[in-house]
């Protein structure tokens, strides 16, 4: 009776309300793809527009809550008890997050972005010409601030709310229980089903949206290099192939699937890395890397609240306020698998290997990607620039076509992005497991497939109907309510860690005080 139980314990409302609302939510697409694409380009310009001084605000304020928490005396808190011992090596665990953070993300946009600034030059220092050198020191430093820390920011904070809750207060793997100290740790049932039927609904959104973009790319990468048509016959054979892989990941276990993929992941794209710094233009990368950083440190937070409505433009809106949205929308999914693998982590090493480690992996991919582009296009007379105008989805491939080894590093990228698919499907399937069945930590692989059959199926939707455009409208969408929910759980995280911290040292003290007790009766009974 117990293992029936377990094996259906997903039987719940959490689990019925959220995925009626996304299959109603992908059937409405599959059936009115015309009607989707115009909704979903009325409803991104309305949100991005009204409330992108939002998104900009709350992002800004989980960085500055990260760093607080990590520098100050709360930082050395382990997370797991005091003796606590992280499982995974340091290698291992920066690989998983990059893998199940936002590697797609990166390759996906390490060229584009950056050529598509050069071409069209962000409308904030004046009338810089296009694909001047000018244009090109803009575009770079733009690209490092879009894909730098404020993208993990949202991903830091609520990995380390579901670590502390988790490994600290023996909570649940639920995003309600982070909010405990502000509401409560016991009743209100229907705000905590709320609150996960909001998490979930925004995990779906955010991982179909990198999905999509996978698929895209993949299918602009075989055509490029291939030949291979693009289309929707072609992105369903490739979604097709990436469920088959994530079957076989998934049922084989978080400790062997997403692990050993993960370990692929980073190493392959280390291996790309050093290859093209070689064999590009090498002093221009390092250089265009220092100078980018620079560049970003110097302008961080002006960049991060500037907006460009006087001008009624849009450049805010479709670059920082999209990125920002789609990782709030995202971090539920990133947030829950980063404290299922950082148990023994202090509070400190946690913020700084979360919100430091992979966006500086990121801008280094797109120093020496976007940076061998940029070169490219500026000193020897290439059209990537123009490419990426009408097609994002091969800028890699174009940039990577005027290299030595360009087919083969070509083909190294395709397989990249393709374990990137397979292991954020794997491990987005895992957490949404767990999240629709009450924090079990052990899903039931059935779950697991449904969630994976219906994320797939959504993400293919949205490609069809309403193209880009329609992956970041959903991510948008979910980013809104459950920013709210975020601004609570930092509310209940510091109301929390605050008391640890008070009890942690008044037992501190007690022990102190019973060792000086025991020494003085030591010293007693030897005088006697």
């Amino acid at each position: 009776m117990t293992n029936k139980k377990k094996k259906y314990r997903f039987m719940n409302s959490i689990f019925w309300v959220s995925f009626s609302l996304i299959f109603l939510f992908a059937l409405w697409g599959a059936l009115a793809p015309g009607l989707l694409e115009v909704q979903a380009e009325y409803i991104y310009d309305a949100i991005a527009g009204t409330f992108g001084w939002f998104y900009l605000l709350f992002v800004l304020f989980l960085i500055i809550f990260n760093f607080y928490l990590a520098f100050s005396r709360y930082g050395h808190i382990r997370l797991g008890g005091d003796d606590a011992k992280p499982k995974y090596s340091l290698f291992t665990w920066i690989a998983m997050l990059f893998s199940c953070g936002f590697g797609v993300s990166i390759v996906f946009w390490g060229v584009a972005e950056p050529m598509t600034h050069l071409e069209t030059p962000p409308p904030f220092n004046g009338n810089v010409e296009a694909g001047t050198p000018e244009a090109a020191r803009e575009a770079m430093w733009s690209a490092f601030f879009n894909n730098g820390i404020h993208q993990w920011a949202s991903f830091t904070f609520v990995g380390l709310a579901i670590s502390y809750f988790i490994y600290r207060q023996q909570e649940r793997s639920l995003i309600s229980d982070t909010m405990n100290s502000v509401i409560g740790d016991t009743g209100k049932k229907p705000l905590r089903n709320i609150v996960d039927i909001i998490a979930v609904l925004a995990t779906v959104m955010g991982v179909a949206t990198t999905l999509g973009l996978s698929v895209l790319q993949i299918n602009g990468g075989l055509s490029s290099v291939f030949n291979v048509p693009t289309g929707t016959s072609t992105q369903l054979l490739i979604v097709a192939a990436m469920f088959v892989f994530f079957l076989v990941s998934t049922l084989s276990g978080l400790d062997r699937g997403i692990k050993y993929l993960s370990n692929v992941n980073l190493g392959l794209a280390l291996l790309l890395m050093i290859v093209v710094l070689i064999i590009g233009p090498t002093g221009f990368i390092l250089n265009t890397i220092t100078m980018g950083i620079g560049d970003y440190l110097q302008n961080f937070f002006q960049a991060s609240l500037r907006l460009d409505h006087y001008t009624g433009g849009t450049w805010v809106q479709d670059w920082p306020v999209y990125f920002w949205a789609w990782t709030i929308a995202w971090s539920p999914f990133v947030g829950m698998f980063v404290a299922r693998i950082s148990r023994g982590r202090t509070v400190r090493e946690f913020v700084l290997g979360v919100m430091v480690a992979p966006p500086l992996l990121g801008l280094i991919w797109i120093g020496i990607f976007g940076g061998t582009a940029v070169n490219l296009d500026l000193f020897q007379d290439t059209s990537i620039a123009e490419a990426v105008a009408v097609d994002e989805t091969v800028a890699i491939f174009v940039m990577l076509e005027n290299l030595p080894l360009g087919a083969i590093l070509s083909v190294l990228v395709i397989g990249l992005l393709f374990t990137f698919l397979v292991t954020s499907a794997d491990s987005a399937t895992y957490v949404l497991g767990m999240m629709t069945s009450k924090g079990d930590t052990n899903p039931a692989a059935l779950l697991k497939v449904i969630w994976g059959t219906l994320i797939a199926g959504l993400a293919v939707v949205l490609i069809i109907s309403a193209g880009l455009e329609g992956l970041q409208t959903v991510s948008l969408i979910g980013a809104l309510p459950f920013s709210l929910v975020l601004f609570i759980a930092c509310l209940s995280l510091l109301k929390s860690i605050r008391q640890d911290y008070k009890e942690t040292r008044r037992k501190k003290e007690e022990e102190r005080q019973r060792q000086i007790q025991e020494k003085i009766e030591t010293n007693n009974d030897l005088n006697d």
